[in-house]
């Protein structure tokens, strides 16, 4: 693996300011881009998804029928079983589609009136979670409920899937898409297996057997700790301590690829379950990149670009504590470590910063603060359940008038009309 200093600097100036406005059904611009955490159940009848478009750096906001959900009423805390649903979304494919995961906890436990305000601090599962999945279309509303996986609801999968879409003729609207995920197997086998979903047969299958493409010797198993990235007709399962595992799930035998991140051994965090809040793999203007913040003073914000196989090359480095300093932005909590919220998929040279409560971003080329915004509490909530970090997803053109391939079916059924996209003002 070769690293190499790049040191160009981006002229382009557009879209580094961001302020917020309005949208309408009818509106004849809107954000190429948008980012999001989490979304929310809703008492209504519709068949489809409402979507609340914000320009970034802020959130937006998704919201899905509780009846599509197929869960029953959570009990109160007064019968001594609690429930909870858990909403999030789980990963996004390149051209704006969402995999969407809901999971119903259900737990025991005494109820004292001391615990009111924290009911689940001493309570213990009564049964695993139920797990709902979902892709989504955020534009459109269309919703496709994923079949459960190994028929039951119970199956758990963590940041292991990923969603890749596929179009016939190389570009535009998608003909079929695949939900996987990739699962190392227990030693002393050196293999891989994929779990898998294609639209074309509306079924799971598993792939098993797979070489392992991880370099010898291996000190351990690798940790999946990040969401699936999907890049260059492959999914992307990335462990932010050493490296990405790529496959391309259409494939009847998918070959693994293994590509070492360049920082992979260094200074890892006394938790190295806590190390993706400041180690991040995206895609930005069409390559893969990788962003890592320090977590000591002066806070230093790298980012790489990958080329070829497995050659990363810096293109950014920025000091940030400076930035803090002499910014003028006394406000800001001084005393916490920034974290890397999501990468920018339009400009390489932005990235957006999760800081307290606040969402900054900053422009490397430049070494400025361009924007910052506060996270509402909703928004915080979200944040929580995906471990603080935003999904970013571009809005294709074709999003808003394209529903999602359906099993069996080689090309998208237009909607009626564009009136029946939904979105709202933040």
């Amino acid at each position: 693996m070769a690293l190499r200093l790049h040191s160009a600097l981006s002229a382009a100036a557009s879209g580094r300011l961001f302020c917020h406005r309005a949208l309408s059904a009818e509106a004849t611009s809107r954000p190429q881009w948008g980012v999001i955490a989490g979304t929310r159940p809703v008492k209504s009848p519709a068949l489809g998804a409402t979507f609340h478009l914000a320009e970034p750096p802020r959130a937006s906001r998704l919201l899905v029928p509780d009846h599509l959900l197929g869960s029953g009423p959570l009990p109160g805390v007064d019968r001594g079983i609690m429930g909870a649903l858990f909403c999030d979304v789980r990963t996004v494919s390149a051209d704006g589609f969402l995999l969407l995961n809901f999971l119903d906890v259900r737990t025991t436990g005494p109820v004292l009136e001391s615990q009111r305000a924290d009911p689940f601090r001493d309570a213990t599962l009564s049964a695993l979670p139920e797990a709902t999945r979902f892709v989504c279309n955020p534009l459109s509303g269309d919703l496709f409920r994923l079949p459960d996986i190994d028929g039951t609801n119970k199956t758990l999968c963590d940041n292991r899937l990923g969603l890749l879409t596929k179009a016939l003729r190389g570009h535009g609207p998608p003909d079929r898409y695949a939900v996987a995920e990739l699962l190392q197997e227990k030693e002393p086998s050196r293999r891989f297996s994929m779990r898998r979903f294609l639209s074309e047969t509306g079924e799971w299958e598993k792939l098993t057997g797979l070489p392992s493409p991880l370099p010898l010797p291996l000190a351990r198993r690798m940790e999946v700790d990040h969401e699936a990235v999907a890049f260059g007709g492959r999914l992307w399962w990335v462990d932010v301590s050493c490296g990405a595992v790529s496959a391309d799930p259409f494939s009847d035998r998918p070959e693994l690829r293994f590509v070492e991140l360049p920082e992979g051994k260094e200074r890892v965090a006394p938790d190295p379950r806590t190390l993706c809040r400041y180690r991040r793999v995206g895609v930005s203007e069409g390559r893969l990149r990788y962003a890592v913040v320090s977590q000591w003073e002066p806070f230093l914000l790298r980012s790489f670009a990958l080329d070829g196989d497995d050659d990363w090359t810096l293109e950014h480095e920025v000091a940030l504590s400076p930035l803090w300093t002499n910014g003028g932005y006394p406000w800001l909590p001084m005393e916490e470590t920034p974290r890397i919220a999501v990468i920018d998929p339009m400009n390489a040279s932005i990235m957006h910063l999760t800081i307290g409560n606040y969402v900054v971003t900053v422009d490397m080329d430049t070494g400025k603060v361009v924007a910052s915004v506060i996270v509402s509490a909703e928004h915080q909530l979200d944040l929580i359940m995906t471990d603080g970090f935003f999904r970013a997803f571009v809005l294709s053109p074709w999003l808003g008038s394209n529903r999602i391939p359906r099993a069996g079916k080689l090309g998208n059924a237009r909607n009626k009309t564009l009136a029946d996209v939904l979105i709202r003002s933040n």
